[in-house]
């Protein structure tokens, strides 16, 4: 590997330079004509100092302030949790920034995906039918039905761990002890579910079980409803089967409001039970399965047609991120972003706590005052209620993220920032609210992967774009989520979980606009139904709301 790809520096401004690959103590190495000796190992992804850094002084990287120094650091030490401390710069409403530039998008400009046309106008990218509990009472009944209905209609999981379970039994009624047992490997065999879908053009059926909807504060119970009703009226989803108690704080009035708010002309099928009302058990489940399966039959009668790029809404997420999340892969998805941007289509960048240094930059970026106001406002009001519950912005990274390089909250949300490209920031949204203009929008969620994926679905997006350096399997029940790995350590260990690889960035061997177009084209095959993805081929159907409480 040459010199120029055993460290990078991510901004001309930073004071710290990323090694792209392990370094040792005494090494010397070159960026620009300047060469650094090394005072201690810096592992790949980590940081070091670049200049000599006085105790206090600023720590500079993607052009921000990402930390200070606790004491006074040498040229060519490595950063870290016992050197130097988060700090963020501040920011305040200043003058619209919105210009940027827009990318080449002329081999895209005739294309289309094949996805599901619903009557509000949008398209979906899968067919789906949602049966939800209103309560978490309800969650037994709820999976009593998937029982009832996935293997006999063809939709369930592929029982692939069945057989290496009776191999084991039989190896132990044999006779082998535990050290056999211990030493038995599994191998793959061909299994399949025995049953085709009965529906051709249905993707699944989706049980989206919670622990919500009653207990709580009432806005629990408000915020679920809004969740519930942004997965109903998704473009991906067919129509639902809804299961209510009845007494509980989320009343099925306050969900058919949340529906109103989205899609005041709501038209799918949507078939609500209310326990008790109809008394027994066997009469509950018995007709929501009745009229499961009548809105089945209709939802099967749609069938993909051709739409344009601009009806594409991409979620941008991250979860298990390196310290190379923010060098390749995410400005890699940022690329694709601002082409589906410029191509007049929607994505949303979320997980305020990982926005947390580069607020300045986002609320400059804001199409509108008002619109830069409610961000700043979101991120104040958030931060300042997780420092109350003793636990601010600055202790958002995990042990896994500061173990690959992302030692302060600010370093790890300048490079989850890159997710979001260039674009002007054309709304910003509260959770659980829908997106309605073409563009980039911020919601505010959580930085918790999960959470925040589901948010982000809930808002309305039909294909998520999910960067890891560390690995995740995480999914969701409606949308195909792709995961993109920023180094190929981690896609040749993960293939199983691993959809892209962009490692190809640290290596040298693809830019971040190559990968960004590589991307987009593969999101046109998944939002087509031509590719299915890791997380929908392994049924990871990840649904968790998020109660308004603090949550990083």
């Amino acid at each position: 590997m040459s010199e120029a790809r055993k460290i990078i520096q991510v901004h001309s401004a930073d004071n710290v330079l990323v090694a792209l690959q392990d370094l040792a103590a005494g090494d010397t190495v070159v960026w620009k004509e300047q060469s650094y000796t090394l005072l201690e190992p810096i592992p790949a992804k980590h940081k070091f100092t670049t200049v000599n850094i006085a105790a206090g002084n600023a720590i500079t990287m993607y052009g921000v302030l990402v930390g200070k120094a606790k004491q006074d650091l040498p040229v060519g030490v490595r950063i870290s949790t016992e050197n130097i401390t988060h700090a963020s710069g501040t920011f305040s409403l200043h003058e619209r920034r919105t210009g940027w530039h827009i990318p080449d998008t002329s081999q895209w400009q005739q294309k289309t995906f094949n996805g599901y046309h619903r009557a509000d106008g949008s398209v979906g990218t899968a067919n789906y039918w949602l049966v939800i509990p209103l309560v978490f009472c309800e969650n037994r009944n709820i999976e009593v039905i998937r029982e009832a209905l996935l293997e006999e209609l063809g939709y369930a999981r592929v029982k692939k761990y069945n057989q290496f379970t009776q191999h084991l039994a039989k190896l132990y009624q044999s006779g082998a002890d535990t050290a056999a047992i211990l030493e038995t490997d599994y191998v793959a065999t061909e299994i399949t579910n025995g049953k085709s879908p009965l529906f051709p053009n249905i993707d699944g059926i989706k049980f989206l079980t919670h622990d919500g909807g009653c207990g709580g504060i009432r806005q629990d119970a408000q915020t679920l409803c809004g969740l519930l009703a942004g997965y109903i009226t998704h473009p991906n989803v067919a129509g639902a089967t809804i299961l209510s108690l009845g007494c509980q704080n989320a009343q099925v009035t306050m969900l058919q409001e949340e529906i109103n708010k989205r899609d005041k002309e709501f038209a799918k099928p949507l078939f609500i039970l209310e326990q008790q009302k109809l008394g027994t058990e066997t009469t509950l489940v018995s007709t929501a399965i009745k009229q499961t399966f009548a809105g089945l039959v209709e939802a099967n009668k749609n069938k993909r047609k051709p739409a344009p790029l601009s009806k594409l809404c991409i979620g941008l997420e991250c979860g298990g991120s390196d310290g190379f999340s923010g060098i390749s892969a995410n400005p890699a998805i940022g690329y694709t972003s601002d082409l589906l941007v410029a191509l007049g289509g929607s994505v949303i960048l979320s997980e305020f706590p990982e926005l947390c240094g580069v607020e300045q930059e986002l609320s400059d970026r804001c199409v509108d005052e008002n619109k830069a106001k409610r961000f700043m406002h979101l991120m104040q009001t958030y931060n300042a209620k997780a420092e109350e519950a003793g636990s601010g912005f600055y202790m958002n990274p995990s042990p896994g993220n500061i173990k690959d390089g992302l030692i302060t909250d600010a370093i790890k949300s300048a490079g989850a920032a890159k997710k979001g490209g260039t674009s002007p920031v054309a709304d910003v949204l509260d959770y659980p609210e829908k997106v309605h203009k073409p563009g980039l929008n911020l919601l505010c969620t959580p930085g918790n992967d999960v959470e925040s994926t589901t948010a982000e679905v809930g808002s309305g997006a039909t294909v998520v774009l999910f960067t890891t350096g560390l690995g995740t399997p995480t999914g969701n029940p409606i949308a195909p989520v792709v995961k993109l790995s920023t180094n190929t350590v981690l896609y040749e260990r993960m293939k199983d979980i691993i959809d892209i690889n962009t490692g190809t960035i640290i290596e040298g061997k693809e830019t971040i606009e190559e990968a960004g177009e590589r991307i987009l084209n593969y999101v046109i095959e998944v939002a087509s139904g031509n590719i299915q993805v890791s997380a929908v081929r392994n049924g990871q159907d990840d649904f968790i709301p998020w109660k308004r409480g603090v949550s990083l």
